[in-house]
């Protein structure tokens, strides 16, 4: 291999807002890494939500920040910054990215980087990051979730939900899912008292199941439509965190005195906006409790199908469709060629 294919690299490019047909294999340069990042060899990448919004242009990189999409990878380290400790060259990890995971090297602070555990393939570990940094972030720094509280997810079957459903079975919290079709209650019906939305009444099902209690969490990827819902199901002092808005961003009819009475609170985030510190704590926080759960196969990342780098466009589609269970993933190289 000569030096100017060694500095090179494929990655996927974004050539204009629009449909996954905009997403373009092209060649570029290599990213060069800051003395506190490592340069991951990516040999898969999970595709995310956010990416499809980006995609569409409604949620931009911020400014100095690579256009590339892909917010998690997993590889081997091939290149370390001079104030690099945890890690050295040959190590498997995975990363929460700031953008980039859709290419064949990506540079990641050291302190979003995670050695993958044991039991995993690279596959697997691509699967993780940002799912589960969301969840950890959303569900038991902001909403504060105990072990002996409950906890409703929207979207159950998503790579968010599944992550959620899967996290809180392996700390033995009760939780309730909701999905859109029977096939996905059956999937996960062994973790979670899951609801299909389409032929039942969340509402009403979840009153009755907790005797007019309600749940003490609701983490919600639907936003408005489940808004006034959602309010009504907490319990007192409860917390309703929202991480995204399938369902629309400006609520009808919102009662504040409901709001009041509970003294619920609402709140919400996105990872984006995060700053470094925050996401190196993430990773502290999942190094020391979820890491042990994994790698004791109390809770893995569910992979509904793999695409092959070159089928980004289809992968898009695939998750766009809402039919999958747990995690799409991009193989950008194949793990035991």
């Amino acid at each position: 291999m000569n030096q100017n294919s060694v500095e090179q690299m494929k990655y996927i490019e974004i050539t204009q807002a629009g449909g996954p047909e905009v997403l373009k294999v092209v060649q570029g340069d290599r990213p060069e890494i800051k003395e506190d990042e490592v340069l991951i060899e990516v040999y898969a990448t999970g595709i995310n939500r956010p990416d499809i919004l980006q995609r569409q242009g409604l949620y931009p990189m911020p400014k100095g920040v690579t256009q590339i999409p892909g917010l998690e990878v997993a590889g081997i380290i091939s290149q370390i910054g001079s104030k690099v400790q945890k890690f050295k060259i040959g190590d498997k990890v995975c990363a929460l990215t700031n953008g980039g995971g859709y290419a064949e090297y990506c540079a990641v602070p050291e302190n979003q980087t995670l050695a993958i555990p044991k039991n995993l393939s690279l596959i697997e570990a691509a699967a993780i990051p940002e799912t589960y940094f969301t969840v950890w972030a959303n569900l038991f720094q902001i909403g504060q979730l105990k072990n002996h509280e409950t906890v409703l997810i929207h979207g159950g079957a998503s790579g968010i939900g599944s992550t959620a459903i899967s996290l809180c079975h392996a700390m033995g919290i009760q939780s309730f899912s909701t999905v859109g079709s029977d096939d996905k209650v059956e999937k996960l019906a062994s973790m979670s008292q899951v609801i299909n939305y389409k032929t039942q009444d969340f509402e009403k099902e979840i009153l009755e199941r907790t005797n007019a209690q309600g749940v003490d969490v609701i983490l919600d990827i639907i936003g408005a439509s489940y808004f006034n819902q959602n309010l009504r199901l907490l319990k007192r002092d409860g917390r309703l965190v929202i991480i995204g808005f399938m369902g629309g961003r400006k609520v009808d009819g919102f009662d504040i005195q409901e709001l009041m009475l509970k003294r619920a609170t609402v709140t919400g985030s996105t990872m984006r906006g995060r700053t470094n510190a925050e996401k190196a704590e993430i990773t502290e926080d999942l190094e020391q409790y979820v890491w042990p759960l994994i790698e004791a196969d109390q809770c893995k990342p569910i992979i509904y199908k793999t695409f092959a780098f070159e089928d980004v466009a289809a992968a898009h589609q695939c998750l766009e469709s809402s039919q999958h269970i747990g995690k799409v993933v991009l193989e950008v190289k194949t793990e035991f060629a």
